[in-house]
């Protein structure tokens, strides 16, 4: 039986992976400090640990016997991490090098690292590929992106097993629905229950490639287990289909306001050639589809 360690084990990606993990008959140990993750996320199946991935003296002994790392623990989104750039370079660059060098040291078989699209910044051309520069805007971005590049080094220097995924705007089950780390989505839908408006930025014609949480998850697994990765590979997981805000909007439903414009991309779209290629993977999900089931069991 695989032995997984999921760092972020309790937030909205990872506690999914955590579920898939322990149905699939792997044993899973979760890092979770609990300052975005909730307890009543985690699988009761899996070993908990509340800890912070900065502290690397505590997190250590936890690696001992691991196969698969999936490092999802961050300080996750662009504007948290303009409000406060210090505590997001702690957490996302200090956290995961302390979870690279837990992992080399305990000799695990791979590393599967959470990325971020944000790393591509605002690009010209479309769909995005993992060959284009990296342009960040925020410092998440410019964070999850050296998160890459110390995942390369350590395939290269120490021979440690390692694989970047770039997450394409991911939604689904367990998505937040407020506070500063909540995505369009959950923010329309949380509007819609309260009865309010829904508030667009700008004109509204930003295009998101919005990509399930099931197909996340599936991408991971599939990275752990793959053997045509695991050199510091950069992987795009994006539905490779992308939607405008005013069309989220009009599918979500209710009446809608427009409020200042902020920094951001103009459009995100994924080529995922490469992860079908080198990992079998396949998106499954469609938003419009899902988004129906979605409003029902939400009482829209």
């Amino acid at each position: 039986m695989p032995k997984c360690l999921v760092t972020g084990g309790a937030g909205f990606i990872g506690s999914n992976l955590v579920d898939e993990l322990i149905k699939q008959n792997n044993q899973v140990v979760v890092i979770d400090n609990l300052s975005t993750g909730k307890k009543e996320n985690l699988n009761p199946r899996a070993e908990f640990h509340e800890l912070d991935i900065r502290n690397l003296e505590k997190i250590k002994p936890l690696f001992a016997n691991i196969d698969y790392v999936f490092h999802l623990a961050a300080f996750p989104r662009v504007q948290p991490s303009i409000e406060d750039p210090a505590t997001a370079n702690d957490i996302n660059l200090n956290g995961t090098l302390n979870v690279l060098l837990a992992a080399r040291d305990a000799k695990v078989k791979r590393v599967v690292y959470s990325a971020s699209s944000s790393a591509y910044g605002d690009q010209t051309k479309m769909p995005l590929t993992e060959n284009m520069p990296a342009h960040p805007l925020s410092p998440y971005g410019l964070q999850k992106y050296v998160g890459e590049l110390y995942c390369r080094l350590f395939s290269d220097i120490f021979g440690l097993s390692t694989v970047s995924l770039r997450y394409f705007n991911i939604y689904g089950k367990r998505q937040a629905l407020v506070g500063a780390y909540c995505l369009v989505m959950g923010t329309f839908v949380n509007q819609r229950l309260a009865g309010k408006p829904l508030t667009i930025t700008g004109d509204g014609n930003n295009r998101r490639d919005y990509t399930s949480v099931i197909d996340a998850v599936k991408a991971n697994i599939l990275a752990s287990r793959s053997d045509r990765v695991g050199r510091g590979e950069v992987i795009n997981i994006g539905r490779g289909h992308n939607f405008s805000v005013n069309e989220l909007a009009a599918m979500i439903g209710g009446p809608t306001v427009h409020i200042a414009p902020r920094l951001e991309p103009r459009e995100t779209l994924a080529d995922n050639s490469l992860a079908k290629k080198l990992l079998g993977w396949e998106p499954t999900v469609n938003l419009p589809e899902w988004l129906e089931g979605y409003k029902r069991e939400m009482g829209l």
